[in-house]
């Protein structure tokens, strides 16, 4: 493969409602749109999804877009790919910056597997042809959040997340619990706890979580696995696993019981790819987490589900949980508590261009 050009789409979409945890409050979702187009005239698309200010990582939007159009364009422009995998090897010279890997990347893993007339989740060696639905549960008042979780089960979920909070945990779990005490039911703390609070997170236990979302810093791994020698609860790393090193060091110190794989949070496909596979070696599930994706994001999360060791229903919902028109054709729809896996080729989605052009605040041809 031999890139011809790539264009980038910065889009704003607006949240149908605003999506809350402890560290931010999400109304409008703003995320680049790669497009990469071969010299055969094929095309692949990626998503970069970085938030426009540091407060989940330290990459942003326009951090992601200087080091796309400045650097990894030019980098992967200058090459002949055989393979997407290639690309992890060629911006190894730029350190970090994982979400903007993660949006090239993923755009020539699409393009690789319509070259290949296969899926993406065949080119990633995807088994599953459906996947369990899960959603998240912003922070909002308890009851707020208690008929919301109602209405996503209603509408066939078959895992909850919830966003806790020292100042709103074991209130909140406990009445969730009354009025659903079976359905599958995890908390994320997104790094609001420290090692003091162990007590409060061990009254956590008696509820039947399954895991819980990252307590502690999003930087750490050690204080990790003091609390889970601690818990009975599984503790499920997000933030902290950034790498495929990152999740062998964690299992590596017991520092966890689960592993959450954003495509985005470790730099790409292919890092997800060896991350899952080092995971199921150890008997450690995984899920898919989101970013608030849109469609295009959210398909390639669908093809990295159909793994086998993604076990766990990750966060990916249906378009229409966030969106009142996506930037796909068909927009992903829940069937039953599922998603299918497409089986057309690339992504097995078209991009909606005119709802691209109308939610598109800058485009730049590199």
């Amino acid at each position: 493969m031999k890139l011809h050009s790539v264009t980038l789409h910065h889009i704003k979409m607006t949240l149908k409602t605003p999506f809350v945890n402890s560290l931010e409050t999400v109304n409008d979702r703003e995320l680049i749109v790669v497009e990469a187009k071969d010299t055969e005239g094929y095309i692949g698309f990626g998503e970069g999804v970085a938030f426009t200010s540091p407060w989940y990582t330290e990459e942003t939007l326009e951090t992601s877009w200087h080091m796309l159009k400045d650097f990894m364009i030019p980098t992967l422009k200058a090459q002949v790919l055989s393979h997407p995998s290639d690309v992890e090897h060629l911006l190894k010279g730029i350190r970090r910056n994982p979400m903007a890997k993660y949006a090239i990347e993923g755009a020539i893993w699409d393009l690789y597997a319509k070259r290949e007339g296969i899926s993406l989740a065949e080119a990633l060696g995807g088994t599953a042809k459906r996947i369990k639905a899960g959603v998240a549960v912003g922070a909002s008042e308890p009851e707020v959040m208690l008929n919301e979780i109602s209405k996503r089960i209603e509408e066939g979920y078959e895992r909850i997340k919830v966003k806790i909070k020292p100042s709103q945990d074991l209130s909140l779990i406990r009445a969730i619990r009354k009025f659903h005490p079976s359905i599958d039911l995890m908390a994320d703390a997104n790094s609001a706890y420290t090692l003091n609070d162990i007590e409060r997170l061990k009254k956590l236990d008696q509820y039947g979580l399954l895991m819980i979302e990252q307590p502690l810093a999003a930087d750490d791994i050690v204080d990790h696995a003091l609390l889970q020698k601690e818990l009975a609860t599984p503790v499920c790393l997000d933030e902290s696993i950034a790498s495929f090193d990152d999740a062998r060091r964690a299992l590596s110190l017991n520092s966890c019981r689960i592993i959450n794989i954003k495509p985005g949070r470790v730099g790409g496909l292919s890092v997800s790819k060896k991350i899952h596979d080092l995971c199921a070696s150890q008997n450690i599930p995984v899920w898919c987490g989101g970013m608030l994706e849109s469609g295009i994001g959210r398909a390639h999360n669908i093809a990295l589900s159909s793994l086998p060791n993604f076990t766990i229903p990750g966060d990916v919902s249906a378009s229409s949980r966030y969106w009142e028109r996506d930037i796909i054709l068909p927009e992903v729809i829940v069937e039953n508590g599922s998603i299918a896996v497409p089986d057309d080729s690339g992504i097995g989605f078209e991009l909606n261009r005119k709802e691209l052009e109308r939610v598109t605040l800058a485009k730049e041809i590199r």
